[in-house]
């Protein structure tokens, strides 16, 4: 089945800016090539950009633009929230998730989120997420709430349904971010519960792809606050709700450590926050070694 006709229930804007967005991720999927260099500015995060980033991000912001169909759109590549006449829907978008891993031939993926209105808004309240990914197989996966679905592109540059309803397995892998040695006490003493419990590593660096291998293998996923960045490196906006959502309609949990991560209000579209993404029994097992702590 195609995407378009799995996607025949949806509401119409919805649909269409599902298929909008997966279109310019197939040019994006051809563009790795010719664009691997550093660009020659940063974002607002003060991270240098690479020539990839800045093109994704434009042709994204431009196509959406075009479309008619988006109000507000916040991107990981722009300082403020951009706003479109026209439509009612809100868009996050990492418009290039784990671009560093381009040079050495790592997977990387675009990350959106879909709000009925303005993004500043808590995850639950999210009518849709998807990401695209860029590997071996360039996959788009998608929920609006009515399960979470694969689809591959295949030789005819059409994404064709690979998986249905998936449900997060249960399992015992782990990918963890920041260093150990700035570990707060309640986070190292979750990360020894599940070594002790026999969990492997499989960190690659590129959130994307590792909460995509959760979301199939089992595990949890995490970048906490650490020692001198209590308050995490990832973006609530960007990166936690949209994959956390994806996660939590197939079955699985997300928090900050302590609580829902989808219940938090966001104050700015450059908030950062600890994340916790995977299978509802090592999210519980966080919150409860943190609750004692």
């Amino acid at each position: 089945m195609r995407l378009e006709e799995h996607l025949a229930d949806c509401e119409d804007d919805v649909r269409d800016l599902i298929l909008r967005i997966g279109s310019v991720c197939r040019t994006i999927a051809k563009g790795f090539a010719g664009r691997q260099a550093h660009s020659e500015t940063h974002n607002v995060y003060g991270e240098r950009q690479m020539a990839l980033d800045k093109w994704a991000d434009e042709v994204l912001i431009a196509e959406l633009k075009e479309s008619g169909l988006v109000r507000y759109l916040a991107s990981e590549e722009q300082p403020d929230i951009l706003e479109f006449d026209g439509g009612e829907l809100g868009v996050t978008l990492d418009p290039l998730d784990g671009s560093s891993l381009i040079g050495v031939n790592l997977a990387v993926g675009t990350i959106v989120g879909i709000y009925r209105g303005n993004v500043l808004a808590p995850g639950r309240d999210m009518i849709g997420a998807m990401y695209v990914l860029y590997g071996p197989l360039t996959t788009l996966t998608y929920t609006v709430k009515k399960g979470v679905h694969e689809f591959v592109l295949d030789e005819n540059g059409e994404f064709v349904l690979q998986e249905k309803d998936i449900r997060i397995p249960e399992g015992k892998i782990f990918a963890p971010g920041a260093l150990r040695r700035q570990y707060l006490v309640g986070h190292l003493k979750w990360i020894e519960s599940l070594e002790a419990d026999g969990y492997k590593i499989r960190f690659s660096g590129s959130f994307v792809a590792d909460v995509h291998q959760i979301l199939h293998k089992g595990g949890v996923f995490t970048y906490p606050g650490f020692v001198g960045k209590e308050r995490g490196k990832l973006r609530l906006l960007f990166e936690g709700n949209p994959m956390g959502f994806i996660v939590t309609e197939a079955g699985g949990a997300t928090s900050d450590g302590k609580a829902p991560l989808l219940d938090i209000q966001p104050e700015s579209v450059s908030e950062r926050v600890p994340i916790y993404i995977g299978g509802k029994r090592e999210i519980e097992l966080i919150e409860r070694i943190n609750k004692e702590a």
